[in-house]
């Protein structure tokens, strides 16, 4: 009967550390990449945005995985990914810039 009970037991620290693993590592990753997924959907024409590689931009055109972005004051236009965007700019940040 002792032998049932400590297999028992470990058997539930294992699942236990597993729940907690699952909670504290999981959930928050999910959440943050339907987060971003979100964003990117939310992408539209004359959001400003910041790339992973560090370019600053306006969004010219947005196509289902393409978007156009005009940077710099030459407005140079960069056609890239969507998935190269890091951040949107809030439009609060936007319209105290100008």
């Amino acid at each position: 009967m002792s032998q049932n009970s400590a297999l028992l037991m470990q058997l539930g620290v294992i699942v236990v550390f597993f729940v907690i693993f699952y909670a504290v590592l999981l959930v928050p990753e999910k959440k943050r990449k339907k987060k971003y997924a979100q964003m990117l959907d939310d992408l539209k024409v004359n959001d400003q945005v910041l790339t992973r590689g560090g370019i600053v931009g306006k969004v010219i055109k947005v196509d289902d995985e393409y978007m156009v972005l005009e940077s710099g004051p030459d407005r140079v236009r960069i056609k890239m990914s969507k998935r190269a965007v890091s951040t949107v700019t809030p439009k609060e940040e936007q319209n105290s810039e100008k």
